[in-house]
C-alpha cells in the first residue's frame, strides 16, 4: 500500500512539474514583431533592418524578436503605414510616403530643400527632427524611431537630359507625393506616379521614360539595365525613417521599448556607414553596364522649382520650410 502511495505521489510530482514547465515555456515565449520595407536584401534598408532585428533580440534577451519582410512582402509603402495604424504591421522603413498621412512631411519631399547632406543631418537629427516625430505620432499612431540617411536622389533616363528644357515631354515615374509631382512638372517633365514595383517593366516597355531615386536604390533594382543616362541632378537629400506602430510599442514592457529605442540607434549608425559605400559600388557597377553619367549645372533645376516650392510651403508648414531654410544661413 505504502508504495502504491509512493507511486502516486510520485506521478503527482511528475504531472506538477510538467504543468509548470509548460507554463514556463508559454510565458518565454518571445513576442514575434513584422518589419516590412518595400527594398531587395542587397540593400542597405534591408541590412539595417536584420541588424535591427538582432539588437532587439540581445537587449531584450530573447523576448521580442523581429521578423523581416523585404521586397515589398507586406505591401507597398502606404500599405505599410496603413498596416502599422491598425496594428497589423509593427515596423517599416518609409519614406516620402508619410507625406500622405501627415502633411509637413510634404515639405522635406520638395526638390532643393536641402543644400546637402550635411544640411538634412543637422535638422532630421535636431530638435526640429524630434518634434516633427512627435507630433505625426499624435496625428498617425505611428512612431518615428530613427532617421536613416539615403543617398541624393538623381535622374536616369533614356533620353540625354543637361538642362530642364530637355526634359520637355519626358515621361518619368515618380512617388505618389504631390511635391514630386508638382516639381518634376515645374521642371518641364510630364511625372507619373507609380508603385516601385512597376518601374523596371514599365520602363522597358515605354510606358515611361525615366525615373530617379538614390543610386543604391536604381542598381538594386537593375534598373540601369533598362536607363541610358544617370543624370546628377541631386535634386532631393532624403531619408527613410524606421517606424513603428504605436499599439505595437505600448504593448510592450518598459524594459522592451528601451531596448527597441536603443537597437533602433544603433541600426541607424550602422546603416548610415554602410549607405555611401553601396552608393559608389552601385555608381561603378552602373558604369561597368554602360551607363553615360552627365554632370550638369544644378542652378537652372533649382530654379525652375522655387516658384513651386513657395506654393507647398504656404501649403503644408511655412514655420517648417523657413526653419529648415534658415539652417542655410
Amino acid at each position: 500500500m505504502k508504495t502504491k502511495i509512493i507511486v502516486l505521489l510520485l506521478s503527482a510530482v511528475a504531472l506538477i512539474l510538467a504543468a509548470c514547465s509548460q507554463g514556463t515555456s508559454s510565458a518565454e515565449e518571445p513576442k514575434v514583431l513584422r518589419l516590412g520595407h518595400i527594398q531587395s536584401e542587397s540593400n542597405a534598408w534591408h541590412k539595417g533592418s536584420v541588424r535591427f532585428a538582432e539588437l532587439v533580440s540581445e537587449k531584450t534577451n530573447g523576448t521580442v524578436k523581429v521578423e523581416v519582410y523585404p521586397s515589398s512582402t507586406l505591401g507597398s509603402d502606404r500599405d505599410l503605414v496603413e498596416g502599422m495604424q491598425i496594428g497589423s504591421v509593427d515596423f517599416a522603413l518609409v519614406a516620402g510616403v508619410m507625406s500622405n498621412f501627415y502633411e509637413p512631411y510634404s515639405i522635406l519631399e520638395l526638390p532643393y530643400l536641402f543644400e546637402d547632406l550635411e544640411h538634412l543631418e543637422e535638422f532630421v537629427y535636431g530638435e526640429n527632427g524630434k518634434r516633427l516625430q512627435e507630433e505625426m505620432l499624435e496625428e498617425t499612431g505611428v512612431r518615428g524611431l530613427e532617421f536613416w540617411l539615403r543617398g541624393p536622389r538623381e535622374l536616369t533616363t533614356n533620353k540625354l537630359v543637361e538642362s530642364p528644357s530637355d526634359l520637355r515631354g519626358v515621361k518619368i515615374r515618380v512617388p505618389n507625393i504631390e511635391a514630386s509631382v508638382e516639381g518634376w512638372t515645374a521642371m518641364g517633365a510630364s511625372p507619373t506616379p507609380m508603385n516601385f514595383g512597376e518601374v523596371y517593366s514599365s520602363l522597358q516597355t515605354g510606358v515611361i521614360d525615366a525615373q530617379e531615386n538614390p543610386i543604391a536604390f536604381t542598381a538594386s533594382a537593375r534598373i540601369h539595365e533598362v536607363q541610358d543616362y544617370l543624370v546628377k541632378t541631386d535634386h532631393v537629400f532624403g531619408y527613410v525613417q524606421l517606424l513603428m506602430s504605436d499599439k505595437a510599442f505600448e504593448e510592450l514592457t518598459e524594459e522592451e521599448k528601451e531596448a527597441v529605442l536603443e537597437a533602433a540607434e544603433e541600426a541607424r549608425n550602422y546603416q548610415n556607414e554602410i549607405v555611401f559605400q553601396e552608393e559608389e559600388e552601385a555608381l561603378q557597377d552602373m558604369l561597368d553596364q554602360g551607363v553615360e553619367v552627365i554632370e550638369v549645372d544644378q542652378e537652372p533645376f533649382r530654379e525652375a522649382v522655387q516658384q513651386v516650392n513657395e506654393e507647398l510651403a504656404d501649403k503644408y508648414g511655412r514655420e517648417l520650410y523657413d526653419t529648415i531654410q534658415e539652417m542655410r544661413e
